[in-house]
């Protein structure tokens, strides 16, 4: 089987009074989790935490195979519970963005909706795996701009997709294969907002598992941290 090393963290930052990212390590499942929420104090906190919560209740015993199908279920299901609870604050604007990451065997997969980010880092290059659902993206695929520039696009924040946030849940899935040496990043864009492709590139490849979540973190919080900043890195030995 193979050997994976980790490091998680999560930051209210230097200017909301509540964090409304959650995470979430299930390494005996293999299973990690990053999701931001939206609806200010009354309602991101309870979306995130509501993802995150729904996840950590999957069944370790499964096999790989179901393990995936639990895990989109139960992100369909969060989506269910949030639309409720939306409509019990009186159609209160809720939900959260989540990115997801499971290793079965040697492959990974990942399920995302919003614009929480999974990131490689492989032979040196760091790729980034996941495409934003956002207002921005557009920008960026018709080659407008930067992933970078479009950190600070006056509609930075305006996702497309998430997950409480319309009738139907819209996850995009990747999979791919995992190599030793592979360095995986899922983060929100509390992070991302400070936080080049450039610096990332840098500081996966210097720091170790033991201190790189909190050098990324410390590098969101010295440029200003303005927002949660959550932060997952995992190691393929």
């Amino acid at each position: 089987m193979t050997q994976i090393r980790y490091s998680a963290s999560t930051h209210v930052g230097l200017k909301r009074k509540v964090n409304e990212d959650s995470i979430l390590a299930l390494p005996d499942q293999r299973i990690w989790v990053v999701a931001d929420g939206m609806g200010g104090h009354e309602g991101g906190d309870f979306s995130s935490q509501a993802v995150v919560d729904s996840v950590a209740m999957i069944d370790p015993t499964l096999p790989p195979v179901g393990l995936l199908h639990a895990l989109r279920e139960t992100l369909a299901r969060s989506h269910e519970l949030i639309l409720k609870e939306s409509e019990a604050r009186g159609g209160l604007t809720m939900g959260t963005t989540v990115v997801t990451f499971a290793i079965a065997e040697d492959h990974f997969a990942t399920f995302w909706a919003g614009d929480s980010r999974l990131y490689r880092l492989q032979g040196g290059v760091l790729d980034m795996l996941t495409t934003d659902h956002s207002v921005v993206a557009a920008f960026v695929m018709a080659g407008e701009m930067t992933w970078d520039e479009a950190e600070h696009h006056p509609q930075s924040n305006a996702v497309t997709r998430a997950v409480g946030v319309g009738d139907e849940l819209e996850l995009e899935k990747i999979r791919g294969e995992i190599l030793p040496g592979d360095r995986f990043l899922l983060c929100s864009d509390g992070l991302t907002k400070y936080a080049t492709f450039g610096i990332l590139a840098r500081v996966l490849s210097e720091e170790p598992i033991e201190t790189v979540t909190e050098r990324l973190q410390q590098i969101a919080l010295d440029g200003g941290g303005a927002d949660n900043i959550s932060i997952i890195v995992i190691d393929v030995i």
